[in-house]
């Protein structure tokens, strides 16, 4: 399939990156990639080591749910980098021989063809950023040199994720993450980043003190000859500079700073003049491969939002500061919760986000709404998701989860993980509000049903569930029109009143209502529900203040 013609703002895909990539993405389009892949690091250490037969197919587990395993699907991933040959073929060879059929080796089966890509997608001023923890840092290393080439290794960044550990047996605690940052070109664009200075820098550095009291430390006022300009070698106060050096300025611009006061000059009797430099003359310490001052997310941050792999904004800030410019196309492959398209909207970055699952895509969704309003929704395209009954339909019986998050996603509310699932007792997913003053929290149950055989029994079940649950309203939705039956006994159901809060009047609701995908997809009916209620089903993201952009497109021309 060819990519894309039509320029637009952003994109947010919902698929598996590999085949988007392939199909969307041109070559040489993107100036910066973050990506985050998830991986189960908590689990122990030797399982991901463990010889495996790769009987199990990838059918039987969800795609990227926490870690890839060893199955038909990642030995046939293995196999097609293997065929292609090159470098990055020698390292999965090598994996093989040491790895032997291990989830680690799936892992890096999988990641190959999407970082080969990534390679393909990215421009020759371009960076990579990829973050993992300490144990695949290393054997992701050797595959993006592979990639990559090794003379394109920037740095290994460590960012120290938390500063305690506890339950550590016989080893360290581990309380850092990796990024491993790579270049495509010889020339990535790059904006040098700073930290404030520490007390202790200063005390250590800045450590003269002018007649106002004031810390400032001294710079060489020389330079070598070799970057000198016209102008610069003469006498100045007696002194001339030492052989091979001429004066970093001309005589105008040395006479200017010591009518300001800005030479220093020493004790000693014909010593060599010096630069008074002040904290405030410069940014900042040069942020160094170690950091240390971006903290994780705790409980009560108003960033969080309860995704379990959630990064904190200032991580993704430092990244696109460094390794883009604004009106620069960044690019997160699995984009989660949407951290890095949050903080490219905010910095006036173009951007494009790819995630496996719904329940990612309407997060991002009602990330943006909060963050920008829903007028941000103008500025970008959601591709992947279904348009119409057949789309829906289709999507229902490839994945039934994905269509049961994709269907909650159309009414704001989220999956319910960790309940049992039947016929009587399923709850797929929850709405939860507060709709007065109390705090006291009120919850919608939602009940997907992808099949095309419905019936009143149904309706009865979910009465019973919100009776059993204490829930305000329960929301059936099917592709079939409900039957006559059916309206009848959601009708018995009665209605919630909505006490109101604030001065805002209350209401009456349908305790049990019936919608279709068809009423959903075409906005002909939705869930009702107080309009003035405060929702907290998902963690509202904080406003964010967009930067001023101008009208900038992605330029989806065909592959080069």
């Amino acid at each position: 399939m060819a990519p894309q013609q039509n320029p637009v703002l952003n994109q947010l895909f919902y698929g598996d990156n590999l085949a988007v990539l392939r199909d969307h993405i041109p070559s040489q389009s993107v100036d910066l990639i973050y990506l985050d892949p998830p991986f189960n690091s908590r689990q122990d250490y030797n399982v991901l080591f463990a010889e495996k037969d790769g009987a199990r197919s990838a059918s039987q587990i969800t795609a990227f749910k926490d870690t890839w395993e060893w199955n038909e699907e990642s030995s046939l991933a293995y196999e097609q980098v293997v065929e292609a040959g090159g470098r990055v073929a020698e390292a999965m060879r090598a994996f093989r021989t040491l790895l032997g059929g291990t989830d680690m080796l799936a892992y890096l089966a999988m990641m190959a063809p999407r970082l080969v890509e990534l390679r393909r997608v990215l421009k020759e001023s371009g960076s990579i950023y990829l973050h993992c923890d300490p144990t695949a840092s290393h054997y992701l290393k050797l595959l993006m040199d592979g990639v990559f080439g090794a003379t394109f290794f920037r740095n290994e960044v460590i960012w120290q994720r938390t500063s305690a550990h506890a339950n550590v047996s016989q080893k360290f605690g581990a309380v850092h993450d990796v990024l491993l940052f790579f270049t495509k070109g010889a020339k990535p664009g790059w904006t040098q980043q700073f930290v404030p200075y520490t007390e202790e820098y200063k005390d250590i550095f800045f450590d003269q003190i002018d007649e106002q009291g004031r810390r400032y430390f001294r710079r060489d006022l020389t330079a070598s000859m070799s970057r000198a300009s016209t102008g610069q070698l003469y006498e100045w106060h007696g002194i001339t500079p030492p052989p091979s050096r001429c004066w970093a300025m001309s005589k105008v611009n040395m006479d200017e700073l010591e009518a300001k006061g800005r030479i220093h000059w020493p004790k000693k009797q014909g010593g060599m003049p010096r630069l008074k430099l002040y904290p405030e003359d410069q940014p900042g310490v040069t942020l160094s491969d170690v950091w240390t001052d971006v903290k994780t997310m705790h409980n009560l941050s108003v960033e969080r939002l309860g995704y379990p792999t959630q990064k904190p904004e200032a991580l993704l800030e430092r990244i696109l500061r460094a390794s883009s410019n604004e009106g620069d196309v960044v690019l997160d492959p699995f984009c989660g919760c949407g951290t890095t398209i949050q903080v490219a909207q905010k910095l006036n970055r173009r951007w494009i986000g790819i995630d496996i699952t719904h329940l990612a895509i309407g997060l991002i969704k009602t990330r943006l709404d909060d963050a920008y309003g829903p007028e941000i929704r103008q500025t970008y395209e959601v591709i992947g998701e279904p348009t119409d009954v057949a789309g829906a339909a289709q999507l229902a019986e490839e994945n039934k989860y994905q269509f049961q998050y994709w269907a909650l996603g159309l009414c704001g509310a989220r999956p319910t993980e960790g309940i049992k699932k039947g016929a009587d007792r399923g709850i797929d997913g929850r709405l939860y509000f507060h709709d007065d003053n109390s705090g006291a929290s009120r919850q919608i149950i939602f009940s997907v049903k992808g099949g095309h055989n419905i019936g009143v029994a149904e309706v009865r079940d979910l009465i019973g569930v919100l009776q059993r649950e204490r829930a305000e309203i329960g929301v059936y939705i099917s592709f079939e029109e409900p039957t006559k039956p059916m309206l009848r006994e959601a009708a018995e159901a009665g209605f919630y009143t909505s006490p109101g809060s604030s001065g805002a009047e209350g209401g009456k609701f349908p305790r049990i209502q019936l919608l279709t995908i068809k009423d959903l997809i075409e906005g002909n009916k939705s869930v009702q529900r107080p309009l003035h209620v405060r929702d907290v089903t998902f963690k509202k993201a904080p406003r964010t203040r967009a930067v001023a952009a101008e009208n900038l497109t992605l330029d989806l021309g065909s592959n080069s």
